[in-house]
């Protein structure tokens, strides 16, 4: 659904003159924005190839090293180690919402290349980010609503049958598997919920960047972008590869989550690069529907981030019975967010 609502909001953009036209010229400021840095289209091109197969390697070491994780009991998700390396990728994904998304809708939606009137008269990232975290808020709770209602009837009609065929003894015995069995299981359908949200969130964000990165024809901008986008996608791809991992997916959807998370920023970049003489990321129908997609991803990532994953480990049972665990959890999320702070310098 996610990827489908990509690639409409991105078709719409290159499809919708009427639009544009609609919007007055861009002023003196934003066509000095535009003739403003250096330009090489042939340098460019080699450089977003590199930028292809580069990050493309990093987002798939990233994802993958959480899945191999059952090899090394050092890192299963039991461990105390597994809790810190969640911690500092749960940082990574925080800070990436908020230093790093949140502030690329405010640079498109503000940009001197829109209408002062309504773009820059309304907060307009943060009012879209708040209601994008209130949906994901609904879509979490009603999923996990729904299913906790279809388990508890199930379950009655479980005990019914067992009562009918008068077992007592075995119906003892049975409820207390059964009883635990759910609790799993409804443990097991939150991971999953999680790492769905997680990769929809991440995946918005991807294309977005990949597109603008291809779209680009200035190498001074795209060298650094290389360096920080790997690094993103290594320590995101972690964060991602924990929640998989916990999801315990078969090995096929494992397989196409780290197939979708992989590619989309190289076919963000690729499809960037296709579309480079239609496209201008200064184009007021560009602006608005990548802002808008931003603003979007950042609610998504932050909620996802802050509820489902920091909330959800630092108030449960593993951090609070162990207070040093606690502790060195806290120190990795700071460095979490500390790197990915520092990583918004170039990306």
């Amino acid at each position: 659904m996610a990827r489908n609502l990509i690639f409409l909001l991105l078709l719409f953009s290159f499809s919708s003159p009427s639009l544009s036209a609609s919007i007055p010229s861009p002023n003196s400021e934003c066509e000095a924005q535009l003739q403003q840095g250096c330009h090489d289209r042939a340098e460019s091109l080699k450089l977003k190839l590199i930028a292809i197969a580069t990050i493309l390697v990093a987002s798939m070491i990233g994802v993958s090293l959480p899945l191999f994780s059952r090899a090394m009991p050092v890192l299963q998700p039991e461990g105390k180690t597994f809790a810190i390396v969640k911690a500092f990728a749960s940082g990574v994904i925080l800070a990436t919402g908020y230093m790093h998304v949140l502030p690329d809708s405010f640079n498109f939606l503000t940009s001197p290349c829109l209408p002062e009137n309504p773009w820059r008269k309304f907060p307009f990232p943060t009012f879209i980010a708040m209601l994008s975290a209130i949906m994901t808020l609904m879509l979490d709770s009603f999923t996990l609503s729904h299913y906790n209602k279809q388990s508890v009837q199930d379950q009655l009609s479980e005990e019914a049958e067992i009562k009918n065929e008068n077992r007592k003894e075995m119906s003892e015995n049975l409820g207390k598997e059964e009883g635990t069995g759910k609790k799993l299981d409804s443990q097991l359908l939150r991971h999953r919920v999680i790492a769905q949200l997680l990769e929809a969130g991440i995946l918005v964000h991807s294309v977005v960047i990949g597109l603008s990165l291809g779209a680009s024809e200035n190498p001074c901008t795209i060298r650094p972008l290389i360096a920080a986008l790997c690094f993103h996608q290594l320590f995101e791809g972690m964060g991602l590869g924990g929640c998989i991992l916990q999801a315990e997916y078969r090995i096929k959807m494992k397989a196409i989550m780290v197939f979708f998370f992989s590619v989309t920023t190289p076919f963000g970049i690729g499809l960037g690069i296709g579309l480079s003489n239609v496209y201008s990321e200064n184009s007021p129908t560009a602006l608005i529907v990548v802002g808008i997609l931003n603003a979007l991803s950042a609610g998504l990532l932050n909620y996802m981030a802050l509820v489902d994953l920091l909330a959800h480990d630092f108030m449960g049972p593993k951090l609070q019975a162990n207070l040093k665990l606690h502790i060195w959890a806290y120190v990795a999320v700071l460095l979490g967010v500390g790197g990915m702070s520092l990583l918004a310098k170039w990306a």
